[in-house]
């Protein structure tokens, strides 16, 4: 299998959050900046610095590669800790907790692939959301990591077919960085309009 095959682990989180946004970025190759991207990139930057360390009880790996050959993902991730034996994924976001799981989902599966890669089960992983400097405890239950996998099918589909979802417009779309590329309520002015004629 190539490095190509591999689905990247933000796919799923992009897909989760908006199936457009993930076919955009990962079949079309599509990106703009916009704050709220700059300010993710500035603190995924400060958060990869690559190297180990600890804190009170806790070992932390920063910046690491994770992969899943049974899965076929792979992803970076913020940062690995353990403690008392138990490791756990810690995914870094620049705002606060949000209404979707899309981030969730992100953690579960670098979670799968931590399991992959250790034999070791991980039943916790955290989302730590910079803005209000909290984590976020995220359970690796049997219904996350079925989602997961349902999202990750999802997403080998989108990008073996190139099959563009629809734009559909939501309250997500404000702070969507592709939002001028996709127009999502221009695209159902359009439809309306065809089917009064």
């Amino acid at each position: 299998m190539n490095e190509i095959d591999y689905i990247p682990i933000t796919a799923l989180n992009h897909y989760a959050y908006c199936p457009h946004r993930c076919w955009r970025m990962f079949c079309a190759g599509e990106f703009s900046d916009n704050q709220y991207t700059i300010e993710g990139t500035t603190l995924h930057t400060r958060v990869h610095t690559s190297g180990e360390g600890q804190r009170e009880e806790r070992e932390q790996i920063r910046a690491i590669w994770l992969k899943s050959e049974r899965h076929q993902l792979i992803g970076k991730s913020d940062l690995i800790e353990s403690e008392s034996g138990q490791l756990y994924p810690v995914e870094y976001k620049r705002g606060r907790p949000g209404e979707w799981n899309n981030d969730e989902l992100q953690v579960c599966a670098q979670a799968l692939c931590l399991e992959e890669m250790t034999g070791k089960r991980i039943t916790t992983g955290y989302i730590y959301y910079a803005t209000s400097h909290q984590r976020q405890l995220v359970d690796i239950s049997t219904e996350l990591r079925q989602e997961t996998l349902t999202t990750l099918d999802a997403v080998k589909k989108l990008l073996a077919t190139g099959i563009m979802p629809a734009a559909i417009y939501t309250k997500r779309c404000s702070g969507c960085s592709l939002y001028s590329q996709c127009l999502p309520q221009a695209a159902s002015k359009v439809e309306r309009y065809q089917e009064m004629n």
